[in-house]
């Protein structure tokens, strides 16, 4: 059974990760003085990708900043178990502008009102479905969508529709 600081992370790597092995290269390069673009042409991957790695991942000891394979997992594993905050949970503008889009109640920048879209109906119970809130309320779609339009320059105003789901 091998040590439980080698096992492999819970994650198994997908490719767009360094994984554990990958790191070790690193290591090992960097030890004997390889160049960052070395290692990466090496790893067949970006040279960036490796700059940020051993930036983020050094290890200090004694002042020295020394990449060390084992520790560069363990950073890395402890990142990816943080948690963050969804995007309409810490932007209280955007989660208003989504709650009062999916509510049918739509007003734009300047106060005005408008209409959200109209859904017709072409079956049998049409007239009790556009009685529904939801006939008149906006797809997450719609409302991703829109928000390019009610907010051009500001980059905060922006989330997927999946999100909003």
């Amino acid at each position: 059974m091998p040590p439980t600081h080698l096992a492999p992370s819970a994650p198994a790597p997908t490719g767009r990760y360094l994984s554990l092995g990958e790191r070790e290269e690193i290591a090992i390069e960097l030890a004997k003085g390889t160049a960052i673009r070395a290692i990466a042409r090496k790893l067949a991957r970006s040279p960036s990708t490796i700059s940020r790695e051993v930036r983020r991942n050094a290890a200090t000891r004694g002042g020295n900043l020394d990449y060390r394979a084992i520790a560069a997992q363990w950073h890395a594993d402890r990142a990816a178990r943080l948690p963050r905050p969804g995007k309409l949970s810490s932007n209280p503008t955007l989660r208003a502008y989504v709650e009062r889009h999916l509510s049918g109640l739509v007003t734009s920048i300047d106060g005005t009102g408008f209409a959200g879209p109209k859904v017709i109906w072409k079956k049998r119970r049409a007239v009790l479905r556009q009685s529904r809130r939801w006939s008149t309320a906006w797809s997450p779609e719609q409302i991703a969508h829109r928000l390019r339009i009610d907010y051009p320059e500001d980059p905060t105003m922006r989330i997927s529709h999946e999100a909003i789901y």
